[in-house]
């Protein structure tokens, strides 16, 4: 059985699934405290939160996890890297997930890797641009660049496409473009990045950045831009010469035992990492 706080992403293949409820948070305290009182116990029932781009592949390695370990129940909930990590330091998560690294007041905190992930700049596939160099790309989001025909494309105004504030994906984006410079306040803030994909999906003239894992994924296609002549790509993440690329991280007060290590552990086993592989992640 799981238990999620929001529902998965679409995948482009089906996949068995188990029986999901969504459930209120005064429903999973009472249900937490049937397990305790039926002697399940504690450490059988965690809760993992935060980054809205880890989510959907902890959920699925935790669909396959609660397969082999039915007397594990595991509360997958979104809400953001900061948010997560907020979460674990106040003791409502017992791991937050992190799609950035830790800031310097978060550094007393554990944490581990569980993957990589390229960061993919998208437009609509009927855009004729291909490629943009780094400058090109920090010039849209600062605001210098407004006219796709300032970059020999259509005569048509950029729609500027980002995620919203304490997001990881966000955060990850401005260390790697931005170069301190803000992303331009009339960009369009979406809150996962399922919705930045929909929306340049929709729009022609959109721009947008999400997971790499997340291209292929939907009904609608995306492109993906070569950045500085370099295609988005996991063989290219690995090889290091495409450069936007973040760690997924799992984040503690302390480090884990019991039956979280144990997921934990399956996570960074060679079957985890060869799931999350599967799903467009690069391994840990």
């Amino acid at each position: 059985m799981l238990m999620r706080g929001v529902e998965r992403r679409v995948r482009s293949k089906k996949t068995a699934a188990l029986p999901l409820a969504r459930v209120s948070a005064p429903a999973l305290l009472l249900f937490m405290c049937l397990l305790t009182a039926c002697g399940i116990g504690n450490s059988a029932a965690f809760v993992i939160a935060g980054s809205t781009s880890v989510q959907p592949y902890v959920e699925i390695l935790a669909e396959e996890y609660v397969i082999m370990h039915p007397e594990i129940v595991i509360d997958v909930q979104g809400g953001g890297s900061s948010a997560g990590i907020t979460a674990v330091e106040s003791e409502t998560a017992d791991i937050g997930m992190s799609s950035r690294n830790l800031k310097e007041a978060e550094q007393h905190l554990w944490s581990t890797e569980i993957a990589k992930d390229g960061l993919a700049i998208v437009v609509n596939p009927g855009n004729p641009i291909e490629n943009l160099t780094m400058e090109e790309l920090r010039g849209i989001y600062a605001g210098d660049i407004i006219n796709w025909g300032q970059l020999n494309g259509p005569d048509a105004k950029i729609h500027i496409i980002a995620r919203e504030e304490g997001s990881g994906t966000r955060s990850a984006f401005e260390e790697m473009v931005m170069d301190e410079r803000r992303i331009v306040a009339k960009a369009i803030v979406q809150d996962s990045n399922g919705a930045v994909r929909q929306l340049v999906a929709d729009d022609q003239y959109s721009i947008g950045f999400i997971s790499l894992g997340l291209v292929e994924i939907g009904e609608r296609s995306v492109k993906a831009l070569r950045i500085d002549g370099i295609e988005a790509s996991s063989e290219n993440v690995i090889n290091r010469s495409y450069k936007l690329f973040r760690s997924f991280l799992f984040v503690a007060n302390n480090q884990p035992t019991g039956s979280i290590m144990l997921f934990i552990d399956y996570i960074q086993s060679p079957e985890g990492q060869h799931k999350l592989a599967e799903e467009g992640l690069i391994p840990e």
